[in-house]
């Protein structure tokens, strides 16, 4: 298989872009170029990758592609880096890593541990750490903290830390919904605070504790700080990351020590890059710090 540079960068491009008009900016060539491109790489694998929808979306095909396309082009690019360096060019090339993380994590560890990283522009994406495996299988992030320990085709897996996640609540809060304790009585009608519809801890708490999952009124914060903020101004109880309790305050107590353990795992392309190799030892040293503290 004989695979064209120019036509996977025209793939990343429509795919990253999500108009043909965009891709074509963005490569400097005109729409018409784009489609040709794409057209040659279809027929060249013999299979459908693209669909021609506003965005535009990879087919299953696509997305193997597509993640093939992206690591080809961060070689290429960590090439260019060394290239240049060996020029003795003052200004010494950046490099652009692209990371899912889960909010938690970004909000509190993530990052002070990546702030020290010199000359990598990051792009962060923010997802729930049961899914930020789905950006490392499209190829839109090179790394990812995750608590999937089966590695997604093409990358390698290393432990980070466990996460320890306790419900919580305002002091005011647990005098008005918990004042002869924490019943599955009063878990199934008091309030609780979410993150999003994908957020499954305070489900799994009230599924330990005997409580339907469809009976509290719930709230969703999806924003790390606003989460805990929200479970300090008394809207609902949430499950709050151990290493975040610091940050919410002498009125917020916790329910029930007998909390959720989330082991996270750092998942990157298997490939070298000296750029990624920092990314990595930066965090693995603060996921260190964390075990250890």
């Amino acid at each position: 298989m004989d695979l064209d540079l120019a036509q996977l960068r025209a793939l990343d491009a429509a795919v990253t872009e999500g108009t043909m008009d965009a891709a074509a900016r963005a490569l400097h060539i005109t729409p018409s170029a784009v489609s040709q491109r794409l057209r040659a790489l279809e027929a060249s694998l013999g299979r459908v990758l693209l669909v021609r929808s506003k965005p535009v979306t990879v087919t299953d095909a696509g997305a193997a592609v597509l993640r093939i396309a992206r690591q080809i082009d961060a070689l290429a690019s960590e090439l260019s880096a060394e290239v240049a360096g060996d020029t003795g060019d003052d200004v010494p090339a950046r490099r652009s890593i692209p990371l899912a993380v889960n909010a938690d994590s970004l909000a509190t560890w993530v990052l002070p541990a990546l702030a020290s990283v010199d000359g990598i522009d990051f792009e962060f994406h923010r997802e729930d750490q049961e899914h930020t495996t789905s950006y490392l299988r499209d190829g839109t992030v090179m790394a990812a903290i995750t608590s999937e320990s089966t590695p997604v085709q093409g990358c390698a897996v290393e432990p980070l830390c466990v996460a320890r996640y306790v419900p919580c609540a305002a002091d005011t809060y647990v005098v008005t919904w918990f004042p002869n304790g924490v019943s599955r009585r009063a878990l199934a009608a008091a309030p609780v605070v979410e993150f999003d519809r994908k957020d499954e801890l305070q489900r799994r708490y009230l599924a330990r504790r005997g409580v339907p999952d469809a009976t509290p009124p719930r709230h969703q914060v999806p924003a790390s700080a606003d989460f805990v903020a929200a479970v300090r101004l008394g809207y609902g109880w949430g499950m709050v990351p151990t290493w975040q309790l610091p940050d919410a305050g002498p009125k917020v107590v916790v329910l029930d020590e007998r909390g959720i353990d989330v082991p996270l795992y750092w998942q990157q392309w298997n490939l070298r890059s000296a750029a990624l190799d920092r990314v990595r030892e930066a965090i693995m040293a603060a996921a260190t710090s964390l075990r250890d503290g």
